[in-house]
């Protein structure tokens, strides 16, 4: 049985649920999930979970998330990328500095409209299915942080490249619209790749190719205690205190209260764990049964 994470380097035109589907014929699992959904147009890190891994992709989501975006000023879509349709056109006549300096406004904690085309549910109604109605909506602002934001080039004078690192519900492309707005030209986002994404990077991906190419890709998953590796290592030292830890008991231990990766002492994970004044309690169960 395949367990593991796979980070796979979504190709563009591809949706994130296209990859899970096309992943699910390769390693033979039926279950499979992923973390933070990515727009057919992007490209870049999609973690996916394979099997008991499944069970950390509600803690995949908080994790802060790094993007190469695509900026155009002059242009505005109703989508507010590059797929959309052109609602206005505007002459620019920006710098690189006017650029940069309007950047600042926009890091730090803040608070972002969504956009119409998106999943967020209004009324029970996903937004881009009204949106495709012609209908808009009011949308209540969500609170969101940009903890980095940097231009790294100048491609045209319409055409500029930023690195993001944000937090999750980021709309990237919404960022690249009100950057427009606040240089006064419009902007809409041209093209947008993931570089980070619940703790993994570009380095760590691969791409669906080499998964079907493999003669063996199950190799190419990584254990799940990998996504867990900022917190410390707890090893039990008794088979009593494993066999409560397996039953969803809890364990009296002594240590400075926190998150542990909880392991056996033949080295198996075994959970997720919480330490709270001596008592260990598991947070999430990972171990075979």
């Amino acid at each position: 049985m395949a367990n593991g994470i796979l980070i796979i380097d979504k190709p563009q035109e591809w949706t994130s649920h296209d990859v899970v589907a096309k992943l699910r014929g390769l390693l033979h699992e039926k279950r499979i999930g992923h973390a933070g959904t990515l727009d057919p147009m992007a490209t870049g890190v999609l973690p996916v979970f394979v099997g008991r891994a499944t069970r950390a992709v509600e803690f995949a989501a908080e994790r802060e998330k790094e993007y190469i975006a695509g900026l155009r000023l002059g242009t505005v879509t109703d989508t507010q990328d590059i797929t959309g349709t052109v609602l206005e056109t505007h002459p620019v006549a920006v710098s690189r500095q006017q650029v940069e300096e309007t950047l600042v406004s926009f890091r730090g904690a803040q608070m972002q409209i969504p956009p119409m085309y998106s999943a967020i549910k209004k009324d029970g109604k996903k937004l881009y299915e009204l949106a495709r109605r012609g209908q808009e909506v009011e949308r209540q602002p969500r609170p969101i942080t940009i903890y980095q934001l940097e231009l790294l080039q100048q491609d045209s004078p319409t055409d500029f490249l930023l690195r993001v690192l944000c937090s999750k519900g980021t709309y990237v492309r919404t960022l690249c619209h009100d950057i427009g707005r606040a240089l006064g030209c419009g902007g809409t986002m041209i093209s947008l790749r993931r570089t980070q994404s619940a703790g993994f990077q570009l380095k760590d991906a691969v791409t669906l190719e080499q998964v079907a190419n493999h003669a063996d890709p199950d190799q190419l998953l990584l254990p799940v205690d990998r996504y867990f590796a900022q917190h410390p290592v707890l090893t039990l030292s008794t088979p009593a205190q494993e066999k409560k830890v397996r039953n969803g008991n809890a364990v009296t231990l002594s240590g400075p209260d926190g998150l542990y990766r909880v392991y056996s002492s033949q080295q198996e994970f075994l959970a997720l764990g919480k330490l709270e004044q001596g008592v260990l309690s598991t947070v999430k169960s990972f171990f075979h049964v």
